[in-house]
């Protein structure tokens, strides 16, 4: 047997071969947390590669997959790499048009759904998908139509394949063939292809494991969006490499449950995921009382020495030691436990800001959490604050082997073997973006004199006010968003006299506030309480900010923002040019004066 051991699938293959047995993923079944072993798991990929060349589908075709983390999900995914294509997922929140978009912009002759309220999204718009030959559902789906099959049918059908064809297209493989296409989420037009070489994916998850350390054996939870890289890289990529197990989460109302039980050994999040935590945590914190809170304050400040300590790659002294270990057994095992994190000697934040307010909150609690900052275009991580060098407020240095620089204009630039082929079918995006090898991110950092990089903004966020003065407003939303109920936070500004901002009020807050003082969440959001709190919040943050910066007046909105009604792509960032479109009675009501 032939397998290329520099790709993801050829690794894949290596293991399932080398430890058939070892578990390899998880999903719940009847109630119960079931394994996969590596040999089941690299069977199941030959198993759709096969199935995928009896279709006729050709080196360097692609498939769509649409649907919530499952084992079809990672199986598809990896399949189509064996066959010599390329995976592409899309976003389970994306609008049947976003779909359609994808898929036709693709050309994949394939797609996996995962039920039929994603079919639905497509089957009346078949006419548009011309390249399009076979819909396959996932388990417990049946779709009626002549180009369905299910699950099973789909394995099925490529049993006159033979293995040695599976690995006939994995030799065949270049370093810098397609391995992978990741649709960004849109922020500023449709979404484009990011087109991810064999290389780039192995030698990421290689650079990744040397600051991730995973062990065979060791365990994370999957429920981000699989079809972005980081959640790729943390559910598929590094696992395969380095053996570790991948429990797939229910959905994501049981995600919060499915850590309790799984305990896992790392966790990834994005920042809004740790600001669930947080709201929780700090709630439950404000309401101890006497003893206990004595203790638990006691406790966080020792924390917060020692892993001060620790990122500054220093350990603690003798005495701080042994106060740590008290505060360990009396208050952090339980409560780490309580969240889902007891076994968890790793926590990452990435693919948005995370508040340093928050990540201090939480290593006070004996739960570091590393930012990462990259992009699809790199193929997920660019910067890293590793263990024994982590700098809060900071992204990190760069990753072993990336190499990055501040251009003139103050944009980030990356080079090296995570850098990304380019944009699927566009040449003069691609060439607008990767010059003279190096990838121009379109976001603003700066490095400390230590090489920690810190992110200050967008290049297409930036503010130019009425007065010429160029301001990056997400520093000044990460600290809005840090005040008491506020969900999201848009400065607005550019070619006006002064910065403005519109709020978002976080449901779930508001809902609690509204339980707690007897009243709607509509009275909570309009009370001249809830307004006063914020102006309050708003003075704080303007004492820290030049006089250009401060935020004269600020606006709450209706309702949250969300992707059903247009503000945030499918990865939950902002639409900037939608926002100011929609509400721009309530941005026009601010300047009236």
């Amino acid at each position: 047997m032939q397998t290329s051991p520099d790709s993801i699938p050829g690794r894949l293959l290596a293991r399932g071969a080398a430890t058939p047995t070892e578990p390899a993923y998880y999903e719940k079944l009847d109630g119960v947390w079931t394994p996969t072993g590596w040999g089941a798991y690299a069977e199941q990929v030959r198993k759709v590669a096969r199935a995928l060349m009896a279709l006729g589908f050709q080196p360097g075709e692609t498939v769509c997959i649409l649907g919530f983390n499952r084992p079809e999900w990672a199986i598809m995914d990896i399949g189509a790499m064996a066959a010599g294509g390329a995976p592409a997922g899309i976003y389970t929140t994306c609008s049947s048009s976003e779909v359609v978009y994808i898929v036709q912009h693709a050309e994949s002759p394939v797609i996996l759904l995962e039920d039929e309220g994603q079919w639905d999204k497509i089957k009346d718009r078949l006419t548009d998908l011309p390249h399009l030959r076979r819909v396959v559902s996932m388990r417990g789906v049946s779709i009626d139509h002549p180009i369905a099959q299910t699950w099973e049918q789909f394995l099925e059908s490529g049993g006159a394949t033979a293995d040695s064809q599976v690995d006939e297209r994995l030799s065949a493989r270049g370093a810098d063939d397609l391995a992978t296409l990741i649709y960004t989420s849109g922020t500023t037009g449709p979404p484009k292809g990011v087109m991810l070489s064999v290389r780039n994916l192995a030698w990421t998850a290689d650079a990744a494991l040397q600051l991730v350390p995973v062990q065979p054996g060791h365990c994370s939870v999957s429920y981000l969006p699989m079809s972005h890289i980081a959640e790729q890289m943390f559910s598929l990529h590094i696992p395969i490499s380095a053996g570790g197990v991948i429990y797939f989460a229910e959905s994501l109302t049981k995600v919060a449950d499915n850590l309790k039980e799984v305990q896992p050994h790392v966790l990834f999040g994005v920042p809004r995921i740790w600001e669930k935590f947080y709201a929780g945590v700090s709630a439950k914190l404000a309401q101890t009382t006497g003893v206990k809170a004595t203790i638990v304050g006691w406790a966080r400040r020792i924390a917060g020495r020692v892993h001060l300590l620790k990122n500054q790659g220093q350990e603690p002294g003798t005495w701080l030691a042994f106060q740590y270990f008290l505060a360990q057994k009396r208050v952090f095992t339980p409560l780490r436990q309580a969240l889902g994190l007891g076994r968890a000697y790793i926590c990452v934040s990435g693919a948005a800001p995370v508040a340093e307010e928050i990540l201090t909150f939480f290593a006070s609690l004996d739960i570091p959490i590393r930012e990462v900052y990259g992009q699809s275009e790199g193929s997920g991580p660019t910067t890293f604050n590793a263990a024994h060098r982590t700098r809060f407020g900071s992204v990190g240095p760069a990753i072993p082997g990336c190499e990055v620089r501040i251009a003139e204009d103050g944009e980030i630039c990356v080079r090296g073997p995570n850098v990304f082929l380019g944009y699927f079918k566009e040449p003069n995006a691609t060439a607008d973006t990767l010059i003279d090898g190096w990838l121009h991110s379109g976001d603003l950092g700066a490095f400390d004199a230590d090489g920690f990089l810190t992110i200050t903004g967008r290049k297409k966020d930036i503010l130019i006010t009425a007065g010429g003065k160029n301001i990056a407003p997400k520093n000044i939303e990460a600290a809005l968003k840090q005040l008491p109920l506020v969900g999201d936070a848009v400065v607005i500004g550019d070619r006006r006299k002064y910065l403005t901002a519109l709020l978002t009020l976080d449901a779930e807050r508001v809902q609690k506030a509204a339980e707690e003082r007897g009243v709607s969440p509509e009275a909570v959001r309009t009370s001249p309480e809830t307004l006063a709190a914020l102006q309050a919040g708003v003075d704080r943050i303007n004492r820290d900010l030049a006089q250009v910066e401060t935020i004269k007046r600020f606006t709450v909105l209706p309702a949250p923002f969300s992707v059903e009604t247009g503000e945030l792509t499918p990865s939950m960032k902002v639409k900037r040019k939608v926002v100011n479109e929609k509400f721009v009675g309530e941005i026009d009501a601010m300047y009236s004066d």
